[in-house]
């Protein structure tokens, strides 16, 4: 019967490990570089190390073979595959076997096997007819209690209850007595034990077991199968130690019902495992007892595998905790991406980017608490742009937030590539090293050898990795596999610089890791589950980090970002020397061919990749009131094509819906169509608003080169013709410089137009529009992965507007000018408040006792200076302008503006 359980989504949320998603998979969150399955008996694939499911599921299910298959196959002479006995078995129709028995087959695999299958093999089809009669019936049924948060979709579907006790029974015993087969025999005593466990009488059950399966000395796939269905019976009547060891029998000798029993092992008895230790009797037991214990209690299983090495040190299951093992130093060694610490970065530049233990600890300590971290998940969660590539992404703050602060980052050291530690990882995997070291000693089994070489590798000792790894002798086409990728892991990681001639190493020997294979296509009738999460990090895209990596600390920043990058994402976040690094690698006339084939295919489609350079570039100098420069740079992007946005939507407040962007020749581009209210000023702050809301303009008679539209050329030109009109002395110049003020301002931040001049296609909220809260000209520390999730563009510089309206206002003798020229200044300065404010946070431990205390004072702190140093407009327009009709409008207005007026 289907059953759904009710549970509550967001507590479930609250009360998990916190993710920088809620969708993070953290099996996604490191490189698989040594392969867990490799372990030769399949059937523990399910015990391998992961976090996402109970149990490990990276495996296909035809991995681990059903032994009821292998023993049907056997039972037919080996003259069917397995597929094939599966098919027989599990998945051929009732009509199907009942017309081979009357002698007219129909089915084809029933053709194949030929007329005389049945007369030699009557009584194994005779019981798969009963076996496929009765499969439907075969579950228990469900008992809703009071308390029971069970929902079930049909009433009708079948359990054991619905069929005929009586002549069910009847019928089983009678074909159990007329079988001569003994495992036809012992199959008919499974189906009594497995109907009366169904039916939940328990004790028939039992008696069942005892009547009909153990008098027939088989051990063979049927009595493991009525051996899990005695113990479920067991379980039933409250006998949990008789139950849990015959669980334990079944998972010790069964392939495919390991995993079941385990989950049986665990509902039947809460000590349960510590039971089976006190119970068993042979080395086996005894091993397999010692490996469950370890299993469920992973903190530190080498003291069990040290046992387990006493008894058996070719254990199958012994490797199984090993590859448990050395997962789990994976996932601390090899995370796939590293967040910086704001505090860190101060104190770290580009040739020295180690991690102390301190600065870690530092980390930790500043942890916001549990309710802070559920209100920005939820703030990120609804924020951000829809359909926009940073959609959904945090800023830089919030990404570290979810982040484990004990994970550290990678870098190079003494031509040496390192993952900082901390003790008891370092403790750990010293004492696995030497476990695993004396066990390849005394194994006959590769996989040790193998083992070892990995762990000298995660310990920095590549060429005693390659030794052991170069002498190993194996036949077994996995090891090999690993074997080979871990040489290759040691070749590059080892490598203190990569230069032409390396380069062409990797492309000679190591090129299936780095150029891109074609994708398989798939049958159109295929069936396949979505992947939420992606495909799992792989060997090629941690090498692909390790010389990003590289690159980086060469101070080949373009390389560095186009190992993980495309060329548009510069889009993001146009900062100035990376762009320049970019476009140095993209006029690189005499690339090797790993540059070509491997870095240069991410310098993608952006149109015209001159004019997409020149733009950013002229951005850059317009920022920096540079109108010239901007000028000779906008003339070169004349075929700027567009700001990449694939996908983008924006909203639109009148249809209520979000609509996709599509430069249709009159919105603004990156390039094209920029009103010339960007001249004007602000009535009243809404970034939402039309900017015939938000925007007057101003009196631009006097300036005829002021467009109603214009292009960043023209707009350039402009201001080259503003600025010139501005060193004269009359109010045509105050007006000029004035104006120039408005575009710096209104491009800026806090500005309605800041989308103008970083590259964005409108001044909807996100990353690029937060107040970068450190002093490090480049917040990237280790490589360019992830770039579009850190929010990184040099700051305005605010005292450009300043100083041109400055001039403005020294050159105007209109008092009501003058107070709108403040008016401006204020808001310019309010801007440069905000940025002295980002870098000298508090930082108080929220858990100190004192926290709210101590808060309140900062911000008092912080009032204090910014009335001091920051308020010197809002003081002189108050002070000797507030007669002034602009004063008296703006009071109107601005809200903030009438507070201090009436202060």
């Amino acid at each position: 019967m289907k059953k759904y359980i009710l549970s509550i989504a967001v507590a479930s949320f609250f009360f998990t490990k916190t993710e920088a998603c809620a969708w993070s998979d953290p099996d996604h969150d490191y490189f698989n570089l040594f392969t867990q399955s490799i372990i030769k008996d399949k059937s523990y694939l399910p015990f391998l190390h992961n976090y996402s499911d109970r149990f490990y599921t990276n495996y296909k299910p035809s991995q681990i073979p059903d032994e009821n298959i292998e023993s049907w196959r056997k039972f037919f002479g080996n003259q069917m595959s397995y597929s094939e006995t599966d098919y027989l078995v599990n998945k051929i129709s009732l009509n199907d076997l009942n017309a081979l028995k009357k002698g007219i087959p129909n089915n084809q695999l029933l053709k194949k096997l030929g007329n005389g299958f049945y007369a030699k093999y009557h009584e194994a089809v005779d019981y798969l007819i009963e076996a496929k009669y009765l499969e439907p019936y075969m579950r228990i049924n469900f008992v809703e209690g009071a308390d029971s948060f069970y929902y079930r979709e049909s009433e009708n579907d079948k359990n054991a209850t619905q069929l005929d006790y009586n002549k069910t029974i009847s019928a089983l015993t009678s074909l159990y007595n007329a079988a001569k087969n003994p495992e036809i025999k012992q199959r008919y005593g499974y189906q009594l034990v497995r109907f009366n466990h169904y039916t939940r009488n328990y004790d028939a059950a039992v008696q069942a077991f005892k009547t009909y399966v153990q008098p027939i000395k088989l051990k063979g796939a049927p009595y493991y199968m009525a051996l899990d269905q005695l113990a479920g019976a067991q379980r039933g009547l409250q006998l949990g130690n008789e139950a849990n060891w015959n669980f334990f029998q079944v998972f010790m000798n069964s392939k495919s019902r390991k995993e079941s029993s385990f989950v049986s092992m665990k509902l039947s008895d809460s000590a349960s495992f510590n039971n089976i230790m006190k119970r068993a009797g042979t080395n086996e037991e005894k091993n397999m007892a010692y490996f469950l214990l370890g299993y469920e209690d992973f903190t530190n299983p080498i003291p069990m595998m040290e046992k387990m090495y006493e008894i058996d040190p070719n254990s199958e299951i012994l490797k199984v905790m090993a590859a448990r093992s050395i997962n789990e130093l994976e996932r601390n060694y090899l995370p796939t991406y590293y967040y910086a610490s704001k505090d860190s970065e101060k104190t770290l530049d580009k040739k020295d980017i180690t991690t102390t233990t301190t600065e870690k600890a530092e980390v930790k300590k500043k942890e916001l608490s549990f309710w802070q971290k559920i209100v920005l998940f939820f703030k990120n969660l609804f924020g951000g742009k829809k359909s926009d590539k940073t959609n959904g992404k945090a800023d830089q703050s919030n990404d570290e937030l979810f982040e484990n602060p004990d994970r550290i980052p990678t870098f190079v050291k003494n031509n040496s590539y390192y993952w900082s530690e901390d003790q008891n990882q370092k403790d750990f995997i010293d004492d696995l090293e030497k476990f695993t070291s004396k066990t390849k000693e005394k194994s006959t089994d590769e996989y040790w050898q193998i083992a070892d070489a990995y762990l000298k590798f995660l310990k920095k000792d590549y060429e005693e990795s390659s030794d052991i790894l170069a002498d190993i002798k194996t036949n077994n086409p996995e090891y090999l596999e690993e074997i080979k990728r871990m040489k290759v892991l040691n070749d590059i990681v080892s490598q203190p610089k990569i230069d032409a001639d390396y380069e062409d190493h990797l492309m000679k020997d190591y090129a299936e890791y780095f150029v891109e294979k074609e994708p398989v296509k798939k049958d159109s009738t295929e069936i396949t589950e979505y992947d939420y999460y992606g495909e799992a990090p792989s060997t090629a895209e941690f090498l692909k980090d390790v010389l990003a990596n590289r690159y980086f600390l060469q101070g080949e920043d373009g390389k560095s970002f186009l190992m993980s990058n495309k060329l548009s994402d510069l889009q993001y976040n146009p900062n100035s020397s990376l762009v320049k690094s970019v476009e140095e690698f993209y006029r690189k006339p005499d690339k090797t061919q790993f540059e070509q084939q491997i870095i240069a295919k991410n310098l993608d489609n952006v149109g015209n990749i001159d004019a997409f350079f020149a733009d950013i570039y002229g951005d850059r100098a317009m920022r920096m009131a540079d109108f010239n420069k901007a000028k000779s740079y906008y003339q070169k992007a004349l075929k700027f094509s567009g700001i990449p946005r694939e996908n983008y939507e924006r909203y639109n407040p009148e249809t209520g819906n979000y609509e996709k962007l599509v430069y249709d020749g009159s919105n603004y581009d990156g390039y094209n169509n920029i009103p010339n209210l960007v001249f004007g000023h602000n009535v009243w702050e809404s970034f939402q608003s039309s900017d015939e809301q938000s925007m007057k303009a101003d009196d631009y008679s006097a300036f005829p080169f002021i467009k109603p539209k214009m292009n960043k050329l023209e707009l350039a030109d402009a201001l080259v013709q503003l600025k010139k009109i501005g060193t004269g002395k009359d109010a045509k110049a105050a007006k000029a410089n004035q104006l120039i003020g408005n575009v710096m301002y209104n491009t800026s931040i806090l500005g309605y137009y800041r989308q103008l001049f970083v590259m964005d296609v409108d001044n909807s909220n996100g990353g690029k529009y937060d107040f970068w809260a450190t002093e490090r000209q480049n917040p990237y520390q280790y490589y360019y992965k992830n770039f579009t999730y850190t929010t990184f563009i040099e700051p305005d510089n605010f005292d450009l507007a300043i100083n041109y309206y400055k001039k403005a206002f020294d050159l105007t003798a209109d008092r009501e000018q003058k107070a709108r020229i403040l008016f401006q200044m204020a808001s310019a300065e309010q801007g440069k408040y905000y940025q002295y404010e980002a870098k000298h946070q508090a930082n108080i431990d929220y858990s100190d006792p004192k926290w709210s205390e101590k808060n309140d004072a900062h911000q008092k702190q912080m009032d204090n200076l910014k009335n001091q140093k920051y308020r010197t407009y809002f003081t002189q327009l108050k002070s000797q302008f507030s007669n002034t009709e602009t004063a008296r409008e703006l009071s109107g207005s601005c809200s903030y503006f009438d507070y201090f007026m009436k202060r």
